[in-house]
């Protein structure tokens, strides 16, 4: 029998009933927004069946769910998850110990070998922060710091369970520009020369001799018809004597150079954006992602036409640097209206917490005269269903639709403006705990005991 449950309470009763297993919840009197770009609807509901969205929109339409708990929202917003991009989160618990970061690897003899799903922390600190936000999938990767490669990147989810990993090895991650100049020698020529070199190894190496990989069918393949894996056995003949790659590197590479893998190329400035859509025509089987592209706006049209996205910084109003003097925080507003898709990232590899409110910024842009921001549904796409379809999980997180995994946040308010706050977090059906050190110390400190302390703290 369903039965009308207050929203705290019911909640909570689900959590502690079935803290590992998918919940059925039919959530109704509240501002629904699906992450689709559409503008949200008032008086919608949300149900949850299995771990999965079997409907989201209005609660005039909404679908008879037996067996599910109906909870009353009180007015409050359902969303789908946040989706942060190329951010470090797990990586690290301090960044000034060496011992709990795991971001660079500036000594290693490796570079796009390097692999960080197995060292991903699904308890650390970042991540539970981060799911208290609202943030319920992110793409994660290292810094590069001894190569212009940074590694291979993972795509996590960020449930309580130790199973973080959504997707191991998701994309290559290259610096150009400013970055490589400084990582390859100094200059962008080398850069440029050294990634070309890159390209050309992967594909010598992988035609040097048999490489094996596992099939969807559990058999293996040979040639061209082969998808790399990294961790499986391989044989060839000896590389040349000059090659400059490491045979492990060269093996990671082999899927980016064959349009396999994506290749998320971090560039600022508009020359080194041209630089990096003439790779593609070089190169046309790169699956290319531009990351970063501050001065994106200057060459919108030509990002448009070769379809490639782009996750822009969210909040780059001021150069940085050289490469970032055109900055400004129409940027991404620009290059929307150009046609170009576009994700919002965290300025701050570390701080992806701070997604909506960067993206509530492009929707204040828009009333402001001679910038270019973006529309509310535009915006909160820019941080759920986009970043999500760039990550290859189109239609499974960042948006609330039939089918898509149960990844929801429920917000006091609206969640793009900077006063609302997160009060549940569901993820993959699972509702989430959302206690962590910060707020462990919110509460510690909110009512703390002063009876004890001397009398020289009253004056």
């Amino acid at each position: 029998m369903k039965r009308a449950l207050t929203f705290t309470a019911s909640l909570a009763a689900l959590a502690s009933a079935l803290p590992l297993a998918a919940q059925d919840v039919t959530i109704t009197g509240v501002t629904v927004a699906t992450g689709d770009g559409s503008e949200p609807v008032e008086n919608g509901a949300v149900v949850l069946q299995g771990g999965k969205v079997v409907y989201a929109g209005s609660a005039a339409n909404m679908p008879t769910a037996p067996q599910s708990a109906i909870i009353d929202g009180e007015g409050r917003w359902v969303t789908p998850g946040l989706f942060a991009t190329v951010t470090n989160l797990g990586l690290w618990d301090v960044g000034a110990v060496s011992e709990s970061n795991d971001i660079r690897a500036g000594g290693s003899p490796f570079s796009a070998a390097l692999d960080v799903a197995p060292v991903i922390n699904p308890a650390s600190q970042h991540i539970l922060i981060h799911r208290a936000a609202g943030i319920t999938r992110a793409a994660v990767v290292g810094s590069a710091s001894g190569s212009i490669f940074a590694g291979q990147g993972a795509i996590i989810d960020l449930g309580s369970d130790a199973n973080a990993v959504t997707k191991p090895r998701a994309f290559q991650v290259v610096e150009l520009g400013e970055g490589g100049a400084r990582l390859s020698g100094g200059s962008r020529t080398s850069a440029q020369a050294l990634f070309r070199n890159a390209l050309l190894e992967a594909g010598e190496f992988e035609r040097s001799g048999t490489i094996r990989s596992t099939g969807s069918a559990g058999t293996s393949r040979q040639g061209d018809d082969i998808g790399i894996d990294s961790r499986m056995a391989r044989t060839s003949r000896d590389r040349a004597s000059d090659v400059l790659l490491t045979r492990f590197d060269a093996a990671a590479l082999v899927p980016v150079a064959r349009g396999e893998q994506p290749l998320y190329v971090m560039v600022e400035r508009a020359a080194d954006i041209r630089s990096a859509l003439a790779l593609k025509k070089e190169f046309p089987r790169l699956d290319m992602v531009l990351v970063g592209a501050s001065e994106g706006w200057l060459v919108a049209s030509d990002i448009a036409a070769s379809g490639i996205p782009v996750i822009a910084d969210g909040l780059d109003d001021l150069p940085q640097g050289f490469d970032q003097l055109a900055s400004t925080q129409s940027n991404i507003g620009r290059m929307v209206k150009a046609g170009v898709k576009v994700a919002i990232n965290a300025s701050a590899m570390e701080n992806p917490r701070n997604l909506n409110q960067y993206a509530g910024n492009l929707v204040a842009l828009t009333r402001m005269p001679g910038a270019d921001g973006l529309s509310w549904g535009q915006a909160f796409a820019a941080i759920t269903s986009v970043p999500a379809e760039i990550s290859g999980m189109g239609g499974k997180a960042g948006v609330l639709a039939l089918g898509a995994n149960g990844d929801l946040v429920i917000w006091d308010g609206d969640p793009l403006e900077v006063g609302s706050s997160v009060v549940r977090v569901y993820i993959d059906g699972i509702e989430q705990p959302l206690e962590n050190h910060q707020s462990r110390l919110r509460d510690r400190y909110r009512e703390l005991d002063e009876s004890t302390l001397p009398e020289a703290y009253d004056w």
